[in-house]
């Protein structure tokens, strides 16, 4: 009997993202890079590196995470590097991304000197999202240059820019429209370039979303320009891949049946309590089941075991209440979920298990004190 609380990958539904990714290279001609800012968990890149073609980063030590444990190529990309980590960040960048012209005069010598070639982001200034705090096209960005005035005298020291404006969008009409405003103000740029990245949170493994009038889009773009594409696919290589797996440590009623489990949303499912989301609800003592937050007149709400009041995991319509020792478990728990996991309260870090194809469990990583300590001074 494992020990909860962990998050279990399933590489079975890992893989059956990772082929639509593949699939959608093929038809296209575009290059798919693991966003390590979403999924980093390396247990898996020997599963994963069979249908991707490398790594993109947001840091040095992502970008040298990618180099040592998913190898193809790595994309270096930082929203500002420091003088103090440019040096070893090249030694292990096939390609490097500035933010601003400020970065690309401050280290493009230093990255020509090594031959890695260097792009820049801009920005349209129009974006894919619902959420403003993940919006990169939000009033004041800082995130790419926007001027192409300003952005023509540079192009001789590019070979390529990144264009990341997505978020969990899964209309293929909104995103070809994007891409379409996207041309009219930087495609003169594009016919001097070698390659485009146009980045993540395109989600395009849903099952009804129009795979092939992606990929012929992507290629008359490619073709037209005469550049590569690369895309950048976090949540669409690991989408509902991951659960974590939770015990039932006390129940209460204060109007409502109360669950606590041994786990934070806080710790263990941040973006939860960021996006003001609540976790679906995929198994009870290994039952699965399919259920979203549902508020009723005796819904139960899961709490989670931290000092925050808010600590929701969500609310369910449950055929019974949940009783001490009962294992729940969230779905969809894998993007930008263990990659932001921390150690609020002191709460027990879960476990990292892995469910290969024929079933079987293999714990991973587990956590103890000693992490925990060592994470302070």
């Amino acid at each position: 009997m494992l020990k909860t609380p962990y998050y279990q990958i399933d590489v079975a539904a890992l893989k059956q993202n990772l082929e639509i990714v593949q699939r959608l290279c093929e038809l296209s001609g575009a290059k798919a890079l693991l966003a390590l800012k979403c999924f980093a968990t390396w247990g898996v890149f020997d599963e994963m590196k069979p249908y991707l073609h490398g790594t993109t980063s947001s840091s040095l030590n992502e970008v040298r995470l990618g180099k040592e444990e998913f190898g193809g190529e790595t994309h270096a990309y930082s929203v500002a590097y420091g003088a103090d980590e440019i040096d070893e960040v090249l030694t292990y960048a096939d390609k490097i991304i500035f933010n601003s012209f400020n970065q690309l005069h401050a280290f493009k010598d230093k990255a020509k000197a090594q031959d890695v070639p260097v792009g820049l982001r801009i920005n349209p200034k129009t974006s894919n999202s619902s959420f403003i705090i993940a919006d990169p096209a939000r009033p004041f960005s800082r995130l790419g240059e926007h001027d192409i005035d300003k952005i023509k005298p540079v192009i001789k020291d590019i070979t390529g820019v990144m264009i990341h404006n997505n978020c969990e969008n899964d209309s293929f009409e909104a995103f070809s429209a994007s891409l379409e405003d996207i041309e009219t103000k930087f495609g003169e740029l594009f016919y001097q370039l070698e390659w485009v990245s146009l980045g993540g949170g395109i989600h395009f493994i849903a099952p009804d979303y129009p795979l092939e009038k992606l990929a012929a889009r992507l290629k008359d773009f490619s073709e037209k320009y005469g550049v590569q594409i690369y895309l950048e696919p976090g949540e669409a290589c690991i989408h509902d891949a991951a659960k974590l797996v939770t015990t039932v440590l006390d129940t209460l009623h204060n109007g409502k049946p109360l669950a606590v489990v041994d786990a934070s949303i806080e710790a263990h499912m941040l973006d939860l309590l960021i996006y003001r989301e609540t976790a679906p609800l995929v198994q009870i003592n290994e039952q699965s089941c399919h259920m979203t937050s549902q508020q009723t007149d005796d819904s139960t709400i899961i709490y989670g075991k931290s000092c925050l009041a808010g600590d929701i995991f969500g609310e369910y319509a449950l055929e019974k209440p949940l009783s001490i020792g009962d294992k729940v478990a969230f779905g969809n728990a894998a993007g930008y979920t263990m990659v932001k996991k921390n150690w609020f309260n002191g709460v027990a870090m879960p476990s990292i298990v892995i469910c290969d194809e024929q079933g079987e469990l293999k714990v991973q990583k587990t956590f103890g004190y000693e992490d925990f300590k060592s994470s302070l001074s």
